[in-house]
């Protein structure tokens, strides 16, 4: 496939690979498609054949270099497949040119379309680094595809002419005229799969075979009778496993199965679930032994890589326990937004450029830290701006940057596009000629038109061109435990976690979080179903400020956790009860808490006055306890 089909003319002794014969400099197709070898008269290959006996290769040093440069004054030659090696381009198009790696045609990078690079071969998927060059290529129409050479080559010669394009935006006349610009070979012929005979015959066969852990029927796995036990029935979701009735205890009048491999994926009514942000996916939680190991993270953190030296005491009452993760990773979330790796008010951060960070690698710290946070129940992030989460993650996608987007009052850029006047805007670009040099912004400006063009590229280095590489790191850090690709998954989803501050609790938000688990004795069952009513009441009442205690405070007497945590609760709260003496229904009975597994115990009172008044004794003694400590 390297070289094309070889072709042999036994009469004249002549061997020679399509490919080979299509680039070669010297030789032309002079005859109709039935003369010599696809219209390359024989004489005209002997005669080539010839003239490269003389010619060296400029890679292997050896004779018969039949490919050269297509620019005149270059003098470099070589063999096919030793062009291939050395980043020779051939076009397989027109006369076939073939260009030296100094002459070869480019691609290049629209840097305001596409600010989040892709890290992944689109059609392989393996890790790619996002630059430009012979072995990496990109699709022309939408940007976001990126590939190896040789996947997109293979893709071409098993695609054919007519099915082969973009394999994201399905982009197909642009597409192809840019890889036979880049030296992709398309053979002009149907796709490979159409024509094998029967290249689909497997899916028009019914599945019948027994997939149970221990088949029991005597005849095999791959016996099916008509009727009864032994049967083969599919999976009605799937249909790409089977199973006897008797090998999974079904009953022999049962027609809908499911294998476990679709009812773990599913409500049990066969409907699909729909996807979650992958944060309450991620089953991996960190392990908070001992208060020491937190403190050792914190001072660690603190002293080396976020500011002056502090010393940072936990409340006695969440030591050795699992608030002591939560309130660990709420004080790192506030460490990482007062760092030096961003900067802008509180709320609307972008990245900054520091020297000293970058020679620490701190930009690839914070996005660790900040992956880890999220994953481990830590508070959403909610002070990137804008343009950082589209710098990150374009989102929303293909969107143009402008001066709005830049940190307010921290670069000239802002007076550029306030000047009223060319001559106040000769000043500004007189006043800061030297970073305008820097970002290739030099030339003179004549126009209204001119500055606004001038202010978008300047916006574009300063938020994407500039920021290269702290930008890298950042994803490179964010891609601990899988978070990046996650949110690049899910970008409206997640865009409310790292850009939004967090919105005030509602008392149907927190009712929504909680698992209620009744009773099954019936008189029970009865005494509790008002509390139930007094409960939400009772949310209610917090939320207008018609009680005491907040909806935060109660939150965190029920789960430890003074706000929601980005990733959801994990275990998910639930709600029991607490039932009284018959003899005192309403005495001695208070709400009991038990944080590690978020579990909230309600007291089943008569009235509603006598709930609320437990409630707000408790939750506020245990407010004030954590305030004095």
């Amino acid at each position: 496939a390297m070289f094309g089909e070889k072709v042999t003319v036994k009469e004249q002794k002549l061997s020679v690979h399509y490919l080979c014969l299509l680039t070669s400099c010297g030789v032309y197709q002079r005859g109709a498609e039935h003369e010599g070898v696809f219209g390359f008269l024989v004489d005209d290959i002997k005669q080539e054949s010839r003239r490269s006996a003389r010619l060296t290769c400029g890679y292997c040093k050896k004779k018969g270099a039949c490919v050269g440069c297509n620019v005149r004054s270059c003098r470099k030659t070589v063999h096919f497949p030793c062009g291939r090696k050395q980043g020779f381009i051939s076009q397989f198009t027109g006369l076939f040119p073939s260009y030296c790696p100094d002459h070869c045609p480019t691609q290049t990078l629209s840097v305001s379309s596409e600010p989040s690079l892709p890290q992944s071969c689109s059609i392989c998927l393996d890790s790619i680094e996002p630059v430009l060059c012979y072995s990496i290529l990109k699709c022309p129409s939408c940007h976001g595809s990126w590939f190896h050479r040789d996947c997109v080559q293979r893709q071409a010669h098993s695609a054919g002419l007519f099915f082969f394009r973009c394999t994201l935006c399905n982009s197909k006349e642009n597409y192809q005229e840019e890889m036979l610009r880049m030296g992709i070979y398309i053979p002009e012929r149907d796709a490979s799969w159409e024509m094998e005979a029967n290249a689909y015959s497997e899916l028009l066969e019914v599945y019948r075979r027994c997939d149970a852990h221990d088949c029991l029927c005597s005849d095999g796995r791959a016996h099916s009778a008509k009727t009864g036990w032994f049967e083969v029935i599919r999976c009605r979701l799937c249909g790409s496993r089977g199973t006897h009735r008797k090998c999974s205890g079904l009953k022999v009048v049962t027609r809908h199965w499911a294998c476990s491999d679709c009812t773990q994926a599913t409500d049990g009514k066969g409907l699909m679930s729909s996807p979650r942000p992958p944060m309450f996916i991620l089953d991996l939680r960190i392990s908070s032994q001992t208060f020491n190991s937190l403190t050792d993270n914190l001072t660690s953190v603190s002293l080396s890589s976020f500011g002056d030296e502090k010393r940072t005491t936990f409340p006695s009452s969440i030591l050795n326990s699992d608030n002591a993760t939560q309130y660990f990773l709420k004080l790192l979330m506030q460490q990482i937004r007062d760092s030096v790796v961003f900067e802008g008010p509180d709320g609307c951060k972008n990245l900054a450029l520091d020297s000293k960070a970058l020679r620490d690698d701190l930009y690839f710290d914070v996005g660790c830290l900040l992956a880890l946070s999220l994953v481990h129940g830590g508070p959403p992030i909610g002070f990137f701006s804008p343009a950082l989460y589209q710098c990150l993650f374009n989102f929303p996608p293909n969107q143009p940057l402008t001066v709005t987007h830049m940190t307010p009052n921290t670069h000239f850029t802002y007076q550029m596009a306030k000047a009223e006047s060319l001559d106040d805007l000769q000043k500004i670009m007189a006043a800061n000629w030297e970073y305008l040099e820097v970002a290739g912004c030099g030339r003179p400006i004549k126009s209204e038109e001119e500055k606004d063009a001038l202010v978008e590229e300047l916006v574009n280095f300063t938020l994407i061109t500039r920021m290269q590489l702290p930008l890298q790191r950042f994803r490179e850090g964010l891609q601990t435990l899988g978070v990046f690709d996650q949110v690049q998954l899910f970008p409206s989803v997640f865009c409310s976690v790292f850009c939004k501050a967090a919105a005030p609790l509602m008392a149907q938000t927190v009712n929504r979080f909680f698992t209620i688990n009744f009773s099954r004795q019936k008189d029970r069952l009865n005494r509790e179903m008002p509390v139930i009513s007094f409960w939400r009441h009772f949310l209610l009442e917090c939320e207008v400020g018609r009680s005491s205690i907040t909806l935060q405070d109660l939150l965190c007497f029920a789960t430890g956790a003074e706000e929601l945590p980005a990733a959801g609760f994990l275990p998910l709260p639930s709600i029991s009860f607490l039932h009284p003496i018959v003899s005192s229904p309403d005495e001695g009975l208070f709400p009991q808490r038990e944080p590690g597994s978020k579990h909230l115990i309600l007291p089943v009172t008569s009235s509603y006055q006598a709930f609320k008044s437990s409630m707000e004794q408790v939750i506020s003694h245990h407010m004030q306890d954590l305030s004095s400590q």
